[in-house]
């Protein structure tokens, strides 16, 4: 049987080899409560945490105390928009900013919001995915309370321009969140040097563990908390800290952090290859910026006029290979990607999309192979579809 080629790397990632050997002593062996500090057991787990948190900081650009861990990115990213939308609706201000490209952990919280009283403006994005600094600025009201612009997007990989974004936050006195979950491990980031106060993040995506990720929140930033329990971290997120996992994460990220350039070479170099080949591809439509410096170094997207696209993910997985068409969080919707849409897509073309996105684990024969299965599998879709056959080969 021939091997699995995963190049759905945006979804998840394996856990790599040391980073699994850094987390196996805290199951059987060092396995207590960190916050039993009284015996040698609990004591031990203490220290682990601690010294995670450290590492985990210093490949972020940010002080121990200013990282804070939780069960994964979308409670990260809840924290800090329900934390900073009730803190200052009691001062009058239920205004809050955010971009309709964002990962549903972040509308969905919106829309609770809402329901509460509070008033969303969801700025628009250009073709491109980008949302621009002065529609955030023209935004900003005496009343918002938070923007909140995801770092890089998960479906077709535009980076932000966070840090004019966050600038303009600053000049207002508004609290600016960022959800870097597909951002952190896959491009440079030093919380300090860039104008956020509060970051997500999660172990998962880059070859950690999943069910754990954390929020930076800058020193002198104080959303209300979330969980309500003990006074585990610091008094802020109560529930017994996933050692393991932290550690996980701490191990991960700093694989990701010391290995940047060189991964980032890797990845991109098997992006601009499948892209190359996909513009060469009649009825192809790239998502997302051509800017390699502004893509995500590891992220295909493309819709092929009249090829579904759950009909072409199965037939690659017939092939061995595993891809998606967008969110794995929305894979069970019917409903067409709302990023797509939004970069103006309309919806006969949305439903035909397809999301690739390399890994670390990944080789330049993946990418060549994944092209080859392409040449063979859109023609053979095309060819049962009525659309194709209407169009004359012209819908896009």
């Amino acid at each position: 049987m021939s091997r699995t080629i995963y190049v759905d790397n945006a979804a998840t990632t394996p856990v790599s080899k040391p980073v699994l050997d850094a987390m196996t002593p805290y199951f059987c062996e060092a396995y207590g409560n960190p916050s039993s500090i009284f015996y040698s057991v609990g004591a031990a787990a203490g220290a682990a945490l601690a010294a995670a948190r450290e590492k985990a900081a210093a490949a972020l650009g940010c002080e121990a105390a200013e990282l804070f861990f939780t069960s994964c990115g979308s409670e990260a990213d809840n924290w800090a928009i329900k934390g900073t939308a009730r803190k200052f609706a009691r001062h009058g201000k239920k205004h809050l900013i955010t971009s309709s490209i964002e990962h549903h952990a972040v509308l969905h919280s919106m829309q609770a919001l809402e329901r509460e009283g509070f008033e969303v403006t969801y700025l628009p994005v250009d073709a491109e995915g980008f949302v621009s600094p002065a529609d955030v600025e023209a935004a900003i009201r005496p009343d918002t309370a938070l923007v909140t612009i995801m770092f890089a997007n998960n479906e077709i990989g535009t980076i932000q321009p966070i840090e004019e974004i966050g600038d303009i936050c600053r000049r207002h006195g508004v609290w600016f969140h960022t959800d870097a979950v597909q951002a952190v491990g896959a491009v440079p980031i030093d919380c300090h040097a860039l104008p956020i106060d509060m970051l997500s993040l999660s172990a998962h995506k880059f070859n950690g563990p999943k069910g754990v990720g954390a929020l930076y929140i800058r020193k002198g930033i104080l959303p209300l908390n979330f969980m309500d329990g003990g006074g585990q971290e610091r008094g802020r997120r109560a529930g017994t800290e996933n050692v393991a996992g932290i550690v996980g994460l701490a191990a991960a990220l700093e694989i990701a952090v010391n290995g940047l350039s060189e991964k980032r070479t890797h990845l991109a170099e098997m992006r601009d290859y499948v892209l190359t080949h996909l513009r060469g591809m009649p009825q192809v439509k790239i998502n997302g910026t051509l800017d390699g410096g502004k893509r995500l170094p590891n992220n295909v997207n493309a819709s092929f006029t009249a090829a579904e696209g759950e009909s072409l993910l199965l037939m690659l997985d017939m092939r061995g290979i595993c891809a998606s068409s967008g969110s794995a969080c929305a894979s069970g919707s019917l409903d067409p990607s709302h990023v797509l849409l939004a970069i103006g897509l309309p919806h006969e073309i949305a439903h035909c999309s397809l999301r690739i996105s390399f890994g670390v684990q990944n080789t330049m024969e993946d990418a060549r192979a994944v092209c080859a299965a392409l040449d063979e599998i859109v023609p053979a879709v095309r060819a049962r579809s009525p659309l194709w056959h209407e169009s004359n080969g012209s819908f896009i």
